[in-house]
């Protein structure tokens, strides 16, 4: 039996694995690096053991440290959570070899799926339908996909549309690949354009019996990684399903498989070709927990105690939707900062590793929490996971919420049209541009503001913010999103009451309120309201000046390390050609010349850790 369990990981995952220990007695034990050591996960497990530095590679992928920390703590299992070392046949012999329970598949059957190449050989025999693999120096046919053969999540993925490109890209993905999983194999497959990518849940105990849970639709992505997730998919049929489940069972028995597990498919019309499959607990593991009614970290640890599975699994009731909020911009850039306030509330479930006051890093993945709807059918689950989203108050770093709102809300999600290219240019959301504040947000904002003004007033604080006996223009506030005239207000809209922290407005008879915050750390204004939040950057009356940058400059769009440079002062450039790439939370980021021209200066060098903002390079336009 596991009395003291150390998970292998950090954030919201390791969080979840400790609420089910708690549930079962078992003592926890967590594993912390630098940036992490105030994060929820280790707060919350029993004892946590420190491991220095920042970088994956020094802590979280260090095998020789996490074993040092099972024996520092006395732990007497791991479980390797997903991502980082989940999928390392090497840990999970080390785990073994030192007398530890190992809550995951054997390692034998992790290294036959650890590359994807012989994966997809080994499918072939046990009769499950695969796509061929190509040259990688000479596909013969495009587009294709360059593909990771360790590791997943999107990491050392790139599509390749001319073979001008490849080279570029199978070297990027090379070089990706290793930073995230220690191996730089790739190799290359068709591309098999707006397929639905759909997953099959599966968990195997070790006397045989093999289960599987449904499917799970995971089509919505962006940078090849799963954004929306649900059970069952909206687009199987019943008889493509057994399918899929059929397929599933031959591949988890052509391996040895135990534990849970996931067989990935691309599906399109009747074809069906698969993907890879992942030795571990997928990120997307609730939705199936919520249709079947299991908890599959329980299971797995069951499992791995040596309990035998029932013959048949359980039956599945309703529908559940995923969604997977990120700290990251409107182009999918990954942000970090401190968020400042983190509440999501209502009848979803919520699986997160942050709190409020967290540090979001530099150096790990930007998944801030995953929040889950379940009803009796899809839509509830839908409008219980879109009510959740928008009154969720997110503050201090920017988030995806509002693309998870259009995505829920879209006519092609609710008709259950999603492919792989539901977000790619020409996909239902391409032509979506983001929504502004709208009036009564910013209105709201400005009243609170002058509420502030007054209650901080020393003297004469009895009369309205910035009152003049002769008025001779409306009062205004400014901000870098909108700006509003509140005195007098709007043709329509009545003040019912006006605070700092809330404003309650009445417009044509119908009553809104608003909740205001602001932080004088990052000087915005937030505005969390029934139909989401307006985030909002005050203008000042005075502008302090402000450091010149010269025309053409090229600024890290996040914090990351200079990966490597491209070009050298004097070379000439097109538009769209890469300058330099960045590192940060394990991807790849190329920074491309915004126009056709020469390169003056490259203000970096390889290696160098540089802030959002910086100056990386200056180029001169041809015609300038």
């Amino acid at each position: 039996m596991i009395t003291r369990l150390l998970v292998a990981n950090r954030g919201e995952i390791a969080r979840r694995v400790f609420r089910t220990c708690g549930s079962l007695g078992i003592s926890t034990v967590a594993v912390f690096s630098d940036p992490d050591a105030d994060a929820p996960h280790v707060a919350e497990a029993d004892l946590a053991v420190r491991l220095p530095g920042a970088r994956p590679s020094d802590t979280y992928l260090n095998i020789g440290r996490i074993l040092d920390a099972c024996r520092a703590s006395g732990a007497d299992a791991v479980h390797p959570g997903y991502g980082f070392l989940s999928e390392n046949a090497e840990f999970a012999r080390a785990v073994l070899d030192a007398g530890l329970v190992w809550a995951g598949p054997p390692p034998e059957a992790i290294a036959a799926m650890g590359s994807k190449v012989e994966a997809k050989r080994l499918m072939a025999e046990a009769g499950v339908p695969v796509l061929p693999s190509l040259d990688p120096e000479a596909p013969g046919e495009f587009p294709v996909l360059v593909k990771a053969s360790a590791g997943g999540g999107g990491r050392g993925m790139r599509i390749v549309h001319e073979a001008g490109e490849l080279a570029r890209e199978v070297e990027s993905a090379r070089r990706e690949s290793a930073s995230a999983f220690g191996d730089g194999t790739v190799f290359v497959e068709p591309l098999l354009e707006n397929a639905r990518h759909v997953e099959v849940q599966v968990l195997a105990d070790r006397h045989g019996t093999v289960w599987t849970l449904g499917e799970r639709e995971c089509s919505v992505q962006r940078r090849h990684q799963k954004v929306v997730e649900e059970c069952p998919s909206p687009g199987i049929s019943a008889g493509l399903r057994e399918r899929l489940c059929e397929a599933a069972v031959r591949a988890a028995r052509k391996i040895g498989y135990v534990g849970a597990g996931t067989v990935e498919f691309l599906v399109k019309g009747d074809r069906v070709a698969f993907l890879e499959m992942n030795t571990r607990l997928q990120v997307e593991h609730p939705v199936t927990e919520l249709v079947y009614g299991v908890d599959l970290v329980r299971l797995q640890l069951e499992v791995a105690e040596g309990a035998a599975l029932p013959v048949t699994p359980p039956e599945p009731a309703g529908h559940a939707v995923e969604v997977r909020l990120y700290a990251e911009d409107g182009d999918y850039l990954p942000q970090s900062g401190v968020l400042r306030r983190f509440e999501v509330s209502g009848e979803v479930r919520v699986d997160s590793g942050v709190e409020s006051g967290s540090v979001i890093s530099p150096y790990y993945d930007p998944m801030l929490a995953k929040v889950i709807g379940y009803g009796r059918v899809r839509a509830e689950a839908v409008r219980k996971l879109v009510t959740a989203l928008r009154r969720a108050k997110l503050h201090g770093v920017v988030t995806n919420r509002d693309l998870l709102v259009k995505i829920l809300t879209s006519q092609a999600f609710g008709a259950g049209d999603t492919h792989t290219g539901f977000l790619a240019p020409g996909g239902p959301l391409d032509n979506s541009s983001p929504d502004g504040p709208g009036e009564l947000p910013v209105l709201a904002a400005a009243l609170a503001m002058a509420a502030e003004n007054r209650r901080r007033a020393t003297v004469l604080a009895g009369l309205p913010s910035g009152w003049r006996n002769v008025r001779s223009q409306p009062r205004r506030a400014r901000f870098e999103e909108a700006e509003v005239a509140y005195d007098p207000l709007p043709q329509g809209v009545t003040v019912i009451s006006a605070e700092p922290y809330e404003v309650i407005l009445e417009r044509d008879g119908v009553r809104h309120t608003f909740e205001v915050a602001r932080y004088d750390e990052d000087g915005k204004v937030y505005v969390d309201h029934v139909g989401g939040c307006a985030e909002l950057t005050p203008l000042p009356r005075l502008p302090e000046p402000v450091e010149h940058v010269a025309p053409g400059s090229l600024l890290a769009p996040m914090p990351g390390s200079v990966l490597r440079i491209e070009v050298e002062p004097g070379d000439r450039v097109t538009k769209g050609q890469p300058v330099l790439v960045l590192e940060a939370m394990k991807m790849e980021h190329r920074i491309a010349a915004p126009s056709d021209g020469v390169v003056s200066d490259v203000h970096v060098e390889k290696g160098r850790q540089v802030e959002a903002g910086a100056v990386l390079a200056i180029i001169q336009e041809e015609n300038a």
